[in-house]
């Protein structure tokens, strides 16, 4: 992935080292989204909930955040990434007449407030807040991907920002507010069908990110990067993270799709590049 050089969208709040507190907030649109959709890693809430609080970010005497040169590299990198998501997300947006309402990035340490969902925790993973239509991100998650996960490379933690933008244009386009609303009305069994759909779609989009990144931005990818989001998209299905935690897995409990899945939508995404071709939600298989 060719991205040092990259156009910087300086569209970053860089919240490290700030005290968020340790409460959480569940009241709402924001809170159900935090947990059932914008938990990237899946997994059990309640455990989620446990894992609350942590160390203090790593600050100097003035009291002042210590970044390190990788902590560096990967602001500059998630920059480049999210601007490249701005440049093909408006160039499709404008091409269907529509002007496209650019997300940020918040990237952060521990624990920071959000504009709607409540205390963002690390133990989230990276996930999307429709409130404020802002992604949060803290960069130690990319050693997770690698060490925990086996998710290498590069283009690995680029997917997962454009999957998180994906949320951001299924808000745009009203399907979180939707897919919220069916909550209330489904059996939990049910709802973790509409879930795995919307978090397939976000894959789909990250695809289409994808397809039109050599075309549209200054960032170059090869299908060999291609791969690299493939295998970042196996190694979080449900089915491997349960099997690789428990020995088994349950798919009445999947809520983000099963690796093959994963995979098979940010892949379709990528070769089509065409919006319309994603719909999850009519398509039989995931019925």
């Amino acid at each position: 992935m060719k991205w040092q050089g990259g156009r910087r969208g300086g569209n970053i709040e860089d919240r490290r080292g700030m005290s968020g507190g340790q409460k959480l907030t569940l009241g709402g649109i924001g809170g159900v989204i935090v947990l059932l959709i914008s938990y990237f890693m899946g997994g059990d809430p309640g455990e989620l909930l446990n894992q609350m609080g942590g160390q203090q970010a790593t600050v100097n005497e003035q009291g002042e955040y210590q970044s390190t040169p990788e902590e560096d590299k990967l602001m500059h990198f998630a920059d480049v990434v999210l601007a490249s998501t701005d440049d093909v997300w408006s160039n499709i947006f404008q091409q269907n007449g529509k002007s496209y309402p650019k997300p940020s990035l918040v990237v952060y340490t521990q624990g920071t407030e959000t504009g709607g969902c409540g205390m963002g925790q690390s133990a989230f993973g990276p996930f999307y807040c429709p409130g404020d239509q802002k992604v949060y991100l803290d960069l130690s998650f990319n050693k997770e991907l690698a060490q925990k996960y086996g998710a290498k490379g590069e283009f690995a933690l680029a997917y997962v920002i454009a999957h998180e933008v994906g949320h951001h244009i299924q808000n745009i386009f009203g399907v979180l507010s939707q897919t919220n609303a069916m909550r209330s009305k489904m059996s939990e069994r049910d709802y973790n069908k509409i879930s795995v759909m919307t978090e397939l779609q976000a894959d789909f989009y990250a695809g289409v990110w994808a397809h039109h990144l050599n075309a549209m931005t200054d960032v170059e990818i090869t299908y060999d990067d291609i791969v690299e989001g493939m295998r970042a998209a196996a190694a979080v299905g449900d089915d491997h993270i349960q099997e690789q935690a428990y020995g088994q897995s349950n798919p009445e409990s999947f809520t983000h799709g099963t690796s093959e899945q994963r995979m098979y939508w940010f892949k379709k995404g990528y070769e089509t590049g065409d919006i319309n071709q994603g719909n999850t939600f009519e398509d039989p298989s995931l019925q």
